[in-house]
């Protein structure tokens, strides 16, 4: 029973990768039919399952304001770096350089890191290279770095792209490392709801309990 159990929720989750597969079955088969859905669906579940990935966790939330800041800040960034990088072409005075960064990022969502990753790489002169998805980490090869602090600074900016996302569409642990490593930086938090507070608050009183048992054990021990 646990195993049923198991398998269902797998597929819900998978959900919509399925519908995706099901809608390019029927555009294939040029015809939407009772029957060419059904094998469509057959077929979805038999690939989830032979070729299984890993569910995408949506956060369950989307703020069109911050979407919106989200896409003029992105064909900003994109115009912008187009004539940087087009000046850089035809300045015979300086040799642009590049640089290969790591950038830490704060979420552990894979449809965040994906994001941000696609957002930066669309922007031209930067290109991401490797990505390290368990502790997500992003490396890109940037060009036009000849200091440090256009190092750092690009680093800031690819960041930045990660709030601004979180802020469109980021879950409560999105938002919470956000607010964590702002603060810390003596920033004000990105997102206060009461819903996100309460969140917040459970994950402190969690972490306190789990101190507070490996303290015990070390006595015990």
């Amino acid at each position: 029973m646990t195993g049923r159990r198991t398998i269902t929720i797998s597929l819900w989750k998978q959900l919509p990768l399925v519908v995706w597969l099901v809608v390019l079955w029927v555009l294939l088969w040029d015809e939407l039919t009772v029957v060419t859905v059904v094998s469509g669906v057959v077929v979805a579940a038999g690939v989830i399952r032979a070729f299984y990935l890993p569910a995408i966790e949506l956060s369950g939330r989307f703020n069109i304001y911050w979407a919106a800041v989200f896409a003029v800040r992105f064909i900003v960034d994109v115009i912008t770096a187009s004539v940087h990088v087009a000046w850089q072409a035809v300045d015979l005075r300086h040799t642009p350089r590049s640089s290969l960064i790591a950038v830490d990022l704060h979420t552990r969502s894979d449809i965040v890191l994906t994001l941000t990753g696609e957002a930066v790489s669309l922007v031209p002169g930067s290109l991401v290279v490797e990505v390290d998805r368990p502790r997500t980490v992003l490396y890109l090869h940037v060009l036009g770095t000849k200091t440090l602090d256009d190092v750092e600074k690009f680093r800031g900016d690819v960041l930045k792209v990660e709030e601004r996302i979180v802020r469109a569409l980021g879950s409560a642990e999105d938002i919470r490392r956000i607010n964590r490593s702002r603060v810390r930086d003596g920033r004000s938090p990105i997102h206060r709801t009461r819903w996100q507070l309460r969140y917040e608050q459970r994950i402190e009183e969690h972490s306190a309990r789990m101190h507070e048992r490996r303290d015990r054990e070390r006595k015990e021990s």
